[in-house]
C-alpha cells in the first residue's frame, strides 16, 4: 500500500491547499538551492562533468546556473549538472531528522523540466517541489538510520523518488502513472558514503535528479513497474535497509498532516552539518579573542567535546583539499578561530593547504561525548600564558532552534554567488526570491 499511498497523495496535492507556512518553507528551500547551485557552478567537479558530457548534450532547453543564462543543456543533463553544483560545496539544506539534503535532487530535476516545458507558474512549481521533498523525507524516515548505517548516501537514495514525484506532479500524471514513476526511480538507487570527500559525493544528488526525471518521463509514456515498488519483500525499502519491514506506511500516513519541509534547515557553513556546533563555537571565541587582543596563533591547544557522529563523519585530521576539508571538524574549527567565518572561501584548496591554518588545525582535539545532542558542543581554548576560554553551544546556528533568518539566507546567497557572478549576485538573489510568484518560472531561470 505504501507506493499507492504516496502516488495518490502526490497526484491529488493542490497548490491552493498548501498551508502558508509550507509555502514559505518551499520558497526558502528553493531560494537556498538556487544560491548553492550558482555558488558551486564553477567548481572543478562540475567543470569536469560538463566537459566529459557536453559532446552528448541534446537540444539546449534548460539553464545551467551560474552563467546568467549563457549556458544551457538538455533537461536531463541540466538536472545532473545543476544537481552536482548544488551539493559540491556541501552548503545545501538538511532535513535534520534524517540528514537528507532534500531540495538538490528534487529541484534540479523539477526546474530543468519546468524550463523545458514552459508556462509553469510559481505556485505550481512550489506545489511540485513540496510533493517531492515530502516524498524523499517520508521514505527516508522509514529506513533511517539502518539504511545510512549500511553505507548508503540517503540524500540520493531517496532523492530519485522525490524527483520523480515532483516532476510527475508537474506533469499531472495519473495515480497509476505516478506509482510507476516511483517504481522506476526506486530501482535507480545511487549513493555510497564511501565517496564522501571526493567528486562523486556531489554526483549523487545530480544523478538522483536525472534518474527521477527519467522515471517520470518513462511513466508518462506508459512504462510500467511494480505497484509495490517501495514496500514489497524485495522492494526498495527492504533491500536498501538491510531487511525487516521498515515503517513506510506509518510515515506515509502523515502526508499532508505533518510537513517535513517545515523541518528543513539551512546551513550557515559549507561542510558536514555535524561540524557546525564546533565551528559556531570557534567563531564566537574568535570574536572574544579579538575583543581581548588575542590571536589564534597564541592558542596552545583546543579541546572539543562533540557528538559521536562528528568523529564518525568528519575526522579527517589532514585534509588535502577543500572537498576533504568539508569532512574535517579540525579544519572547520581552525578557520573559525582564525577568520571568524567559515564560508566557501575558507574551504578553498589554498586555505586548506595554508601553513597558518594547518598550525591551528593541528592543535585541535575532538572527543566524542554520547551525552551531547547532535547540534551541541563544549569547546575550550588553552593559551600559552595559562589562560583559557570556554564556549558551550547548546544549539548551533542553522538548527531548528536557532534557524537562519531570511536576511542571513540572503547574505549566504550573495556571498557564494558573488564568487561566480560578481556584482550581479544581488540581482540573482532578488530574482530567486520571487520565483514562487512568477507566471512562468522559465523567465527567471533563464537569467540565473
Amino acid at each position: 500500500m505504501a507506493t499507492k499511498t504516496l502516488a495518490s497523495w502526490a497526484t491529488n496535492l493542490e497548490a491552493s491547499s498548501l498551508p502558508s507556512s509550507v509555502k514559505q518553507a518551499a520558497v526558502r528551500s528553493l531560494y537556498n538551492y538556487i544560491g548553492c547551485a550558482i555558488g558551486g557552478s564553477n567548481h572543478a567537479a562540475v567543470t569536469k562533468a560538463h566537459d566529459a558530457l557536453s559532446p552528448f548534450f541534446g537540444k539546449a532547453t534548460s539553464t545551467l546556473y551560474g552563467h546568467e543564462g549563457g549556458l544551457k543543456a538538455d533537461a536531463q543533463h541540466a538536472a545532473l549538472l545543476n544537481g552536482i553544483a548544488s551539493h559540491v560545496h556541501d552548503y545545501d539544506d538538511t532535513h535534520l531528522a534524517t540528514i537528507i539534503h532534500p531540495t538538490g535532487p528534487v529541484a534540479s530535476a523539477l526546474l530543468a523540466y519546468a524550463e523545458y516545458k514552459g508556462g509553469v507558474s510559481g505556485p505550481n512549481l512550489l506545489c511540485a517541489l513540496t510533493a517531492g521533498i515530502e516524498a524523499s523525507c517520508k521514505i527516508g524516515l522509514a529506513v533511517w538510520p539502518e539504511h545510512y548505517d549500511i553505507g548508503w548516501h540517503i540524500t540520493s537514495s531517496t532523492g530519485g523518488v522525490g524527483a520523480a514525484v515532483a516532476v510527475g506532479r508537474l506533469m499531472h500524471l495519473s495515480e497509476e502513472q505516478m506509482a510507476h514513476a516511483i517504481g522506476i526511480a526506486a530501482v535507480q538507487v545511487v549513493g555510497l558514503r564511501e565517496m564522501f570527500g571526493s567528486d562523486t559525493k556531489s554526483f549523487h544528488p545530480g544523478r538522483a535528479a536525472q534518474s527521477g526525471l527519467l522515471a517520470a518521463l518513462l511513466a508518462e509514456k506508459g512504462y510500467t513497474s511494480s505497484p509495490q515498488a517501495l514496500e514489497a519483500k524485495r522492494g526498495w525499502a527492504n533491500v536498501i535497509a538491510g531487511g525487516g519491514m521498515p515503517k513506510l506506511q506509518k510515515y506515509l500516513a502523515e502526508l499532508g498532516e505533518k510537513w517535513e519541509i517545515e523541518a528543513n534547515a539551512f546551513k550557515p557553513f559549507p561542510c558536514g552539518i555535524v561540524c557546525h556546533p564546533a565551528i559556531d563555537a570557534c567563531i564566537q571565541l574568535h570574536h572574544q579573542m579579538a575583543e581581548k587582543g588575542t590571536s589564534a596563533e597564541a592558542i596552545e591547544r583546543v579541546e572539543a567535546r562533540v557528538h559521536p557522529l562528528v568523529i564518525e563523519l568528519t575526522s579527517k585530521c589532514t585534509p588535502k583539499d577543500g572537498l576533504e576539508a568539508k569532512f574535517s571538524v579540525f579544519h572547520g574549527a581552525a578557520v573559525g578561530l582564525l577568520y571568524g567565518k567559515a564560508g566557501p572561501a575558507q574551504y578553498a584548496d589554498k586555505v586548506v593547504q595554508d601553513e597558518t591554518v594547518i598550525a591551528v588545525r593541528d592543535k585541535v582535539n575532538a572527543t566524542a561525548d554520547e551525552g551531547l545532542a547532535a547540534d551541541e558542543t563544549y569547546l575550550t581554548l588553552y593559551f600559552s600564558d595559562g589562560k583559557k576560554l570556554e564556549m558551550h553551544v547548546e544549539h548551533a546556528v542553522g538548527s531548528l532552534e536557532v534557524p537562519m533568518r531570511d536576511e542571513q539566507l540572503t547574505e549566504k546567497f550573495v556571498d557564494q554567488a558573488a564568487l561566480v557572478l560578481g556584482e550581479n549576485a544581488k540581482k540573482a538573489s532578488e530574482a530567486a526570491w520571487t520565483i514562487g510568484e512568477a507566471d512562468d518560472v522559465a523567465e527567471i531561470l533563464r537569467s540565473l
